[in-house]
């Protein structure tokens, strides 16, 4: 009888690169860049050790030294100087997020510049839109804003805009506005599934985004419902999505695969801060091995399917693997 003995190919670490089944490639990760409009709002972030709040000059100097590395793509969010009710900041021709575009395409041709399409930075409530009488998102004004950003960061240059909102119909109309202006060779990454989860609090430190009252569970999805993920992923790629989102990454990996299981788009996945914090603390505490702890993280998302992983760790990966 013939024993069975997988060990043989475990047994060194060429034999195990040899067999190994998934692969994370530099190229496949995208890096969060937060620039601040203000220089008095730039620096560290407390809550994501290695991350920090920059300038428009500085984000430039960040892409050139992580696009070296292979790191090619970056998400863009903005720290405005002013908030309003209409977040007007968001649109605005020379706001910091359209600065920042221009500057990086000038400095970084080939670099992909994905931009976040939301309010939630730019409205002195927080929330992800406009509001009514009622203080409740109002969710068709709030997509004719969200067109409104969309318009300026393809003016400004953008490869991708991602809204990130969750109100009903936004990728269907930004599709059709893009169309009419022209700008069809911009793609849109649509946060089809994005989760209301305890796991942002870091980010709403960083951009300064909380909720000034009540919460966001009126609009992002409630944290048991997985085939409600998937019709959200139908319904935007109906309407146009290039590239679909599932957010948070880490407690959400059986949506991942589910939708890898149903959809032949390109499917990304959002490692959020605060999955980023809370490895980043373990990390510092000496509790797990860092390179390590970040390889096998990063890998679990590219096995459960994605194709993207938008990630803090993007540029200390590539450093590590460069």
């Amino acid at each position: 009888m013939i024993t069975l003995r997988p060990r043989r190919l475990r047994r060194g670490e060429v034999v195990r690169a040899l067999v190994r089944e998934h692969r994370i490639a530099v190229d496949q990760l995208v890096q969060p860049i937060f620039v601040a409009e203000r220089a008095s709002d730039a620096g560290p972030i407390e809550a994501m050790p290695g991350i920090a709040r920059l300038t428009v000059h500085e984000a430039v100097d960040y892409a050139r030294e992580i696009f070296a590395l292979g790191v090619r793509s970056v998400l863009l969010f903005g720290i405005p100087a002013q908030k309003d009710a209409q977040a007007s900041g968001s649109y605005a021709t020379d706001g910091v997020v359209q600065q920042t575009i221009v500057a990086l395409k000038r400095a970084l041709p080939e670099i992909v510049v994905m931009a976040d399409v939301c309010a939630c930075e730019y409205t002195d409530h927080g929330h992800c839109g406009l509001l009514d009488e009622r203080g409740n998102v109002e969710n068709d004004a709030t997509v004719q804003l969200l067109v409104r950003i969309a318009r300026s960061y393809a003016g400004a240059g953008a490869d991708v805009v991602a809204p990130s909102d969750m109100m009903d119909g936004r990728i269907g109309a930004i599709r059709a506005a893009l169309d009419c202006d022209a700008y069809t060779g911009v793609a849109i990454m649509a946060y089809s599934a994005k989760y209301a989860s305890a796991f942002y609090g870091p980010f709403r430190e960083a951009a300064g985004s909380a909720p000034q009252f009540g919460d966001r569970r009126s609009y992002q999805m409630d944290p048991p419902n997985a085939r409600e993920a998937l019709r959200e992923i139908a319904l935007d790629v109906e309407q146009g999505a290039d590239i679909v989102m599932i957010k948070p990454g880490l407690p959400y990996l059986d949506v991942v695969r589910a939708a890898r299981d149903r959809f032949d788009v390109p499917l990304a996945v959002y490692n959020v801060s605060g999955e980023y914090a809370m490895l980043q603390g373990a990390i510092q505490r000496g509790w797990l091995d860092g390179a390590r702890a970040v390889d096998e993280l990063l890998t679990s998302f590219v096995r459960a399917g994605a194709d993207i992983v938008i990630t803090y760790f993007a540029a200390d990966y590539a450093r590590r693997h460069a």
